[in-house]
């Protein structure tokens, strides 16, 4: 007859056999495979700067650094390219857990259009307000010699042509002066009017109108004297008239000189 102690004795041995080779399989799977993702999820991963980036670009970094991308909004920025990143959570450089999303924010791919306006002859101040209104802004000026000071003489962009809001449209102002001489026309004896229309002819204009007492024998409103005297100006440039005038005729040279100093206005930019 059997001992049933020893084979109580055997059983047990064998179920201590099977505990300990339970064990080890698990303490093995504990050690190289949960403690290792464990550290690794603890040691967090650094946020990649995304800022500039295209929106591929921004996923592929995403993804080598362990995290994910989700788009958190879309706007319309006319200095970004479009379908750039323009802003990130959490921010760059952050200490996340792997596998985390980082939400950005990315430029719209098309951007509003705006019609370029025609801006030539017009004022400087004048272009850039009409260029404003129409979403676009002054670029790089340029000035060349013309006689028409702070005159819009050429636009880099065409009007009408349709172009991104925001571009920027580059100007050619007149600096007042022209590049080339005239020769100044003889004025002495001419009446105002005569005057102011020989200096326009030629590209001068009339600076000041001086009014001097004169006798009886010499005609009223009447041009005395041109400062300065020399024969050839460069276009664009201003002249001082001295003017006769009698006792009793104010009032008729006051007249002409309104009228010629309407003109003269008339005649600026």
């Amino acid at each position: 007859m059997k001992n049933p102690l020893r084979r109580i004795r055997k059983d047990g041995w064998q179920a201590l056999g099977g505990i300990i080779v339970v064990g080890g399989v698990v303490a093995s799977i504990m050690i190289w495979i949960v403690m290792p993702w464990y550290t690794r999820f603890n040691q967090g991963v650094t946020v990649p700067e995304l800022t500039a980036l295209s929106y591929n670009e921004a996923v592929s970094t995403l993804e080598q650094a362990g995290l994910r991308i989700g788009v958190a909004a879309r706007r319309n920025q006319t200095n970004v390219p479009p379908n750039a990143i323009i802003d990130q959570n959490p921010k760059p450089f952050s200490i996340v857990k792997p596998n985390r999303r980082v939400y950005v924010t990315v430029n719209a791919q098309s951007r509003p259009k705006a019609v370029v306006p025609r801006v030539v002859d017009m004022s400087l101040r004048n272009a850039t307000i009409q260029l404003e209104n129409s979403g676009l802004s002054v670029g790089n000026l340029r000035y060349e010699s013309n006689r028409f000071r702070n005159t819009v003489l050429d636009q880099s962009l065409i009007a009408g042509d349709t172009v991104n809001k925001g571009a920027r449209v580059d100007l050619v102002i007149s600096d007042g002066l022209g590049d080339t001489r005239v020769r100044v026309p003889e004025l002495a004896g001419l009446r105002l009017p005569e005057a102011q229309q020989r200096l326009q002819a030629v590209g001068l204009r009339i600076a000041e109108i001086r009014f001097q007492p004169v006798s009886d024998d010499v005609t009223p409103n009447t041009v005395l004297e041109v400062i300065p005297d020399d024969v050839l100006l460069i276009e664009g440039e201003s002249l001082t008239l001295i003017v006769a005038q009698q006792q009793g005729s104010l009032e008729q040279a006051e007249r002409e000189q309104a009228s010629v100093e309407g003109g003269s206005r008339d005649s600026l930019p």
